[in-house]
């Protein structure tokens, strides 16, 4: 006998922001600590930097990485962007001009690292 284990709501929802994250679920989970930074720094240009580190936060939300990785909302861009100093979040759109470079990144970033965990295991429901 088959089982479920996510609702048709879940279901629908794997993969999405359902909504954006809460100010605090922000700090938490897309805050990006000095292991985060090195690993954005090896970027050149502020658009790859940008895109790089959004791919890194939302894996750690959703668990899995966005089909189109700039499909963020606006909170999340405006919060990673904030922390990396980058003055216009719109740049981030050249980021998937070379097609390819996101999902080299996605491949980097799902390697495992130094036993290192995701907050997205501590997050409440």
């Amino acid at each position: 006998m088959p089982v479920e284990f996510l609702t048709d709501d879940e279901a629908a929802a794997y993969g999405r922001f359902a909504e954006p994250p809460s100010q605090a679920d922000l700090e938490r989970v897309f805050f990006l600590d000095d292991e985060d930074r090195a690993l954005v720094g090896r970027r050149r240009g502020e658009h790859m930097k940008l895109g790089f580190a959004l791919q890194l936060v939302t894996v750690r939300w959703l668990g899995t990485f966005l089909e189109d990785p700039l499909d963020e909302p606006g909170v999340v861009l405006e919060f990673v962007a904030d922390q990396l100093g980058v003055e216009d979040p719109s740049q981030v759109k050249r980021y998937t001009e070379r097609r390819p470079r996101p999902f080299d990144h996605q491949e980097e970033i799902g390697r495992p690292t130094s036993g290192r965990t995701s907050p997205r295991s501590s997050r409440s429901s």
